[in-house]
């Protein structure tokens, strides 16, 4: 799976004023999306007050329907307004995260108001490091301690 490593935002997205993870911050991550992510460490680079959402797609490029994909964000979704939408609900996906995302209809699976995060990431398998990540929650990150 290729994530984009574009560092822009959704127009409206409002940095947080108060995260838990301040910019510059080395975190690790919890979280198995990918290969080489759980365990990662990292920098945040990004840290905004939203509306977190995990969904269901069909890619517009084709093949299956992605379940579950976490986290689009309420300023990534076609005419989402600034009220949460609702479990079930229809919806056409902004977001360019994926390749075949863009234009996807999805269906809401969860929906928690959050801060989010966009974090630089060097995969736990070697290679290249991942820039922009987007989006993390605060339980998908922990501080990263550095050994004396």
């Amino acid at each position: 799976m290729h994530y984009s490593d574009s560092n822009e935002v959704p127009k409206g997205l409002k940095a947080a004023e108060d995260p838990m993870y301040h910019v510059g911050k080395d975190v690790v991550i919890h979280a198995k999306r990918v290969e080489g992510m759980d365990g990662a460490t990292g920098t945040v680079v990004g840290a905004y007050d939203t509306i977190a959402y995990s969904v269901t797609y069909m890619p517009t490029n084709g093949g299956k329907p992605v379940p579950n994909h976490r986290w689009v964000i309420q300023e990534e979704i076609k005419d989402a307004g600034s009220e949460p939408l609702k479990q079930e609900e229809m919806v056409t996906l902004e977001a360019d995260h994926i390749e075949g995302m863009m234009g996807a209809q999805a269906m809401i699976d969860t929906a928690k108001k959050t801060t989010v995060y966009m974090v630089d990431y060097i995969p736990t398998t070697g290679g290249p490091p991942v820039k922009n990540c987007k989006w993390f929650v605060e339980r998908e990150l922990s501080i990263r301690h550095y050994r004396r």
